[in-house]
């Protein structure tokens, strides 16, 4: 597999933000499910809960923080490079969901950069079927973390 390159940015005054080695383990499962896939470099930004819901309500339409949002790259016609995309991840909406959850944080992080490179990567969870499908392979790669099932009730 080709290296992978992760511009981590950090627009959040947090201490316990993911570091750069967890960012690349956790984008490298989801990559080792798809190792024909040539596109290998990402940004992951962190950010307020101001940066967030802009973002949110100017792209999805929903005026609030949401956990992570994906913006996949899309290179123009006849261009091959080799990146996937965008990760927004709030850090307050994330926190307050593992707390929330009785999770720890690293484990939340560890799913919501899992579930955002999916979305990245052309995955979705719009419909049932695309959903079972997603959720069944994010279990999967959380599994191979010593995760437990996110969806578990």
């Amino acid at each position: 597999m080709t290296d992978i390159v992760i511009d981590r940015q950090v627009a959040v005054s947090a201490d316990d933000l993911p570091t750069l080695s967890q960012l690349t383990h956790w984008v490298g499962c989801v990559f080792s499910e798809h190792p024909e896939d040539s596109r290998h470099e990402l940004t992951i930004r962190f950010v307020e809960e101001s940066e967030s819901q802009a973002l949110n309500r100017d792209y999805r339409g929903k005026d609030k923080p949401t956990n992570v949002l994906s913006f996949p790259f899309e290179a123009p016609p006849g261009i091959e490079l080799p990146l996937l995309g965008d990760l927004v991840i709030c850090h307050a909406v994330v926190d307050a969901e593992a707390r929330e959850q009785q999770k720890s944080l690293s484990d939340h992080y560890a799913h919501m950069v899992i579930h955002g490179t999916l979305h990245l990567m052309g995955y979705d969870h719009i419909d049932d079927d695309e959903a079972e499908q997603m959720e069944a392979l994010e279990r999967t790669l959380l599994a191979r973390l010593d995760i437990a099932d996110p969806y578990r009730v």
